[in-house]
């Protein structure tokens, strides 16, 4: 009798417990099936939105990026920090890209080639003679940069179309057949043929952007005839280069012709990028069931930046779209048109139509590619063309784009020499056309509260750089090529 009252009882119990489950909102089962006690009515609100948008937390969603050890990242960092690639031999990738400034420069507009000291990143990076930059954009970072599945550059100009990949070597968006196995690929085989950028004006001044990367190569293995002395590599250089590629490529015996091309040195270079991979930040966490990984402030930025304008929220997930934060399409936001305007014939107008000039659609003229938010914090200045210094101020820009841009001051840049002498002629410019974000009002908690929300998209290691330092070649001159070539920046 009171063994058969002792079940019945549990199975009461039992029974009680799986009713106040039922009724409480406050239990939530991942797919692993284990519950989970949300912490606060922020958690259920959020656990509605993540699964309504459809959020895993993971961008990489079963992809494989290449690890940093592996051999050919490993001489796509050599190539990476390598002056050698430069026309001037004075800039490297990692001049406008590099791992402690957010896989950027921390300048509004990069400075390339003719820098008064070539060595120096950061805001103390001027050109000899202390002229304008002639680099028009931000260097976007290149954190993730694997992840992109659409377009390269802040215009589109290299995109996946069908077929393969377009770039602007080719006409009317068709695959180039010189494209590369990636959009990362893809999209470093031009930096080098910039004149602003990396090339120059005297390194192979009468050639294409293909003989461009052609005689760099040619430069890096010593071989051809198309090198003058002034460009050349001494011949210890290119020995080092021959068993840096023979090692990476596993080809022990290759000739040089063969081996060091603008292809494999292109290849090695996205297998570098692609391995900065850096998605382990708090809103994973959170997303993936730990409740207790980011601040009551920081949901309810969360909340703020996914629920629809009308139910309480900004909308902005409808163009910084699912883990990436990115639907990878372009609009025009009324960011400032400082700097000195892209491919314009006339000079003076310092004006930047953007994706209008792959395009040459009208619709187009002002429209950017969305960025991604992932390690927003510390991929800044942020813009297009860098226009903001402080990610508050874009954030207020994002919430009411027409008024921020009426408003724009530009004594926040922290750079000297962009032009802005253009600025209120080509704001008006901009205002005659159609817009992609209406404003609307918010308030300063609000503001705050996006700010929480996005401090979490940032993956720690890349504040650390004893984490970073993975991605950054050594600094011994043991380890390093022997003309020195190498960049070892200085940020002061």
């Amino acid at each position: 009798m009171q063994s058969s009252f002792i079940i019945l009882l549990c199975a009461l119990l039992l029974l009680q417990g799986c009713e106040d489950e039922t009724a409480n909102n406050n239990i939530y089962r991942p797919d692993n099936g284990n519950a989970l006690v949300l912490r606060s009515e922020l958690d259920a609100t959020l656990r509605e939105l993540i699964q309504r948008h459809g959020l895993t937390g993971d961008p990489l969603q079963g992809q494989v990026l290449p690890d940093i050890a592996s051999p050919l990242a490993q001489l796509g960092m050599k190539l990476f920090f390598s002056k050698a690639l430069s026309g001037n031999k004075d800039v490297a990738c990692a001049t406008c890209h590099h791992p402690l400034l957010g896989g950027g420069d921390n300048l509004s507009l990069s400075i390339g080639v003719d820098a008064a000291d070539p060595d120096r990143l950061g805001h103390k990076r001027l050109l000899q003679g202390n002229l304008i930059p002639g680099v028009s954009r931000n260097a976007p970072t290149t954190f993730n940069s694997g992840l992109w599945k659409q377009f390269m550059f802040h215009d589109g100009r290299v995109a996946q179309v069908a077929g393969g990949i377009t770039t602007p070597d080719v006409a009317d968006a068709q695959p180039d057949p010189q494209a590369g196995a990636n959009l990362v690929q893809a999209q470093a085989r031009f930096p080098v043929t910039s004149n602003h950028e990396m090339r120059g004006v005297t390194f192979d001044p009468a050639g294409t952007p293909q003989s461009c990367r052609d005689r760099l190569a040619e430069r890096l293995g010593g071989y051809g005839n198309n090198i003058t002395p002034d460009d050349a590599l001494s011949v210890a250089e290119t020995d080092y280069w021959l068993d840096a590629f023979r090692q990476a490529y596993q080809q022990p015996h290759d000739q040089v012709e063969t081996l060091i091309t603008e292809q494999n040195i292109t290849a090695a270079l996205a297998e570098y990028e692609r391995s900065q991979v850096f998605v382990n930040h708090a809103w994973k966490q959170y997303v993936q069931g730990n409740f207790a990984a980011i601040s009551e402030p920081a949901k309810q930025g969360a909340v703020l930046f996914f629920r629809e304008r009308g139910a309480g929220g900004y909308a902005c997930a409808s163009c910084h779209r699912g883990d990436f934060f990115t639907d990878e399409q372009f609009r025009n936001v009324l960011m400032p048109p400082i700097g000195p305007g892209k491919d314009n014939r006339d000079p003076q107008n310092q004006q930047d139509y953007g994706r209008w000039l792959v395009t040459q659609q009208v619709e187009d003229k002002f429209r950017f590619r969305t960025p991604s938010l992932l390690n927003v914090t510390v991929t800044g200045p942020w813009g297009h063309n860098g226009a903001y210094t402080s990610l508050d101020a874009v954030v207020r820009h994002m919430l009411n784009p027409f008024q921020a841009a009426l408003d724009y001051d530009p004594q926040q840049l922290q750079q000297a020499n962009i032009p802005t002498a253009q600025l209120q002629p080509n704001l008006r410019e901009m205002l005659g056309g159609n817009t992609d974000i209406a404003g609307q009002v918010y308030s300063e908690d609000d503001v705050q509260y996006l700010m929480a929300f996005l401090q979490t998209l940032t993956d720690p290691c890349v504040t650390r750089p004893d984490c970073l330092s993975r991605w950054i070649p050594s600094s011994d001159p043991a380890q390093q090529d022997p003309m020195g070539l190498q960049l070892n920046a200085r940020f002061y």
